[in-house]
């Protein structure tokens, strides 16, 4: 690395030798018989230097509370496919629908897409730290009869945690597409979604699809519709089916962007029935911001609604496009965290695209690209 940080204190810097130790408290309080780091990111087109960022940095964690502990250590990725693929308005009714990338491009279509743009870095990152990984699809969580059930066990407590899972209208969102052949459409906001819970382990979801009409699934543990939940709603099941696995302490590892939405998760979580000390850990990894502070968004920037920073290059929007190899994007991924994680006061702030992209310093010599096999 030929470019360092210069870093301000914090309070949280300033309570710590290294960035990982705030999550010892939670591994000396809950003595696990191993640690399993859960990141995800949606399926919606190449990842960017902040996907990357935080996947690499949930690896080179995970090495080193194993080193620091002696405890077992893996990656959990998720890969969110039912992130909108399409969203229409219907003109006769004003109501927005979505159709999520699970049903518009099929599950042979997803698993390629994942193989294709995020093995080869989390394969990377695995060889050079010795860390495990697995990845799965929202898709396949879903239809997982244990995080089903949850589901089916939380209705009855929605009264209690549906204003932190949607402050400003107290509905939280549940979408089951239209189970039509072919179909999978959806109203985004869910206006015409009710759920009727219908015993301990079923529950009937009647809503209206763009091209059929009135339509009702019954929702099990073992089967219905695609359960496609809102961001917290999501959040919250996922969380809490993790904490009835013994033995594993669960980190949700997220961008710095998620410091203010997880404390909306955690009041979700305590008010369906858990204590403070069984919410799952979670490390907020450092945000890559724009000039005037902006998160930055690949998003805007496609859609003309913001400029590409100055001293970013277009690398950092689309990996892909990393003028080195595989195995060079590892390696200054590595190099990257070993800074960040070398002191707290650089790991817990964000940086600018310009100040990360000097960092990794990228050569110039082109050769294949960071998703090819």
């Amino acid at each position: 690395m030929n470019c360092y940080p210069v870093s301000p204190n914090t309070v949280l810097a300033n309570a710590l030798t290294h960035a990982e130790d705030v999550l010892t408290p939670r591994v000396i309080d809950s003595a696990p018989e191993r640690v399993a780091f859960v990141v995800g990111t949606q399926i919606n087109g190449a990842p960017h230097i902040g996907t990357s960022l935080v996947q690499s940095l949930t690896f080179a964690t995970a090495a080193r509370l194993r080193q620091r502990f002696g405890i077992p250590v893996e990656v959990q990725f998720g890969a969110l496919d039912n992130a909108p693929h399409t969203v229409v308005t219907d003109p006769s009714t004003g109501h927005r629908y979505q159709r999520a990338y699970a049903h518009a491009l099929g599950q042979q279509a997803i698993a390629e897409q994942i193989d294709t743009m995020y093995r080869p870095l989390f394969a990377g990152l695995s060889e050079r730290l010795g860390v495990p990984y697995s990845v799965d699809t929202y898709s396949e969580q879903q239809a997982d009869v244990h995080f089903r059930r949850t589901w089916l066990r939380v209705l009855p407590r929605m009264d209690a945690a549906r204003w932190w899972l949607a402050p400003s209208s107290g509905v939280a969102h549940v979408r089951v597409p239209c189970p039509q052949p072919g179909c999978g459409w959806a109203e985004k906001y869910a206006e015409r979604t009710r759920v009727h819970p219908d015993g301990p382990e079923r529950a009937v979801v009647t809503a209206v699809c763009l091209h059929h009409g009135e339509y009702e699934v019954a929702v099990s543990p073992t089967g219905g519709g695609y359960l496609d939940l809102a961001t917290l709603y999501r959040n919250l099941v996922k969380e809490l089916a993790a904490t009835g696995e013994h033995g594993t302490l669960y980190v949700m590892v997220k961008g710095g962007d998620w410091v203010f939405g997880s404390q909306l998760i955690d009041g979700a979580l305590q008010s369906v029935g858990l204590a403070r000390g069984q919410l799952p850990a979670r490390l907020f990894c450092p945000q890559v911001v724009t000039e005037t502070g902006a998160k930055l968004s690949k998003s805007l920037i496609r859609e003309g609604r913001a400029p590409l920073p100055a001293g970013a290059a277009p690398w950092m929007l689309d990996t892909r496009e990393w003028p080195g190899s595989v195995d060079e994007y590892v390696d200054r991924l590595i190099a990257l965290d070993e800074v960040l994680l070398a002191d707290p006061r650089h790991f817990f702030r964000a940086y600018s695209a310009a100040e990360l992209g000097q960092m990794m310093t990228p050569p110039v010599s082109a050769a294949r690209s960071v998703t090819s096999p």
